[in-house]
């Protein structure tokens, strides 16, 4: 199951920088994630500083 990014995102792309395997993108408001390309290893989680990233 993909995280997903919530719109407390505040478009600082750390999570980005620490995804293995490329699944996150940055989009018009904050940052998304490809649920196809997710391997939920939870690493953008865990390295959010808004806690804007959850499991879906």
């Amino acid at each position: 199951m993909a995280h997903v990014i919530s719109d407390d995102c505040t478009m600082c792309g750390s999570c980005q920088d620490v995804c293995p395997v490329e699944a996150i993108s940055e989009g018009d408001t904050k940052f998304v994630i490809d649920a196809e390309a997710c391997t939920d290893c939870g690493a953008c989680a865990a390295e959010c500083p808004v806690d804007a990233i959850s499991a879906q």
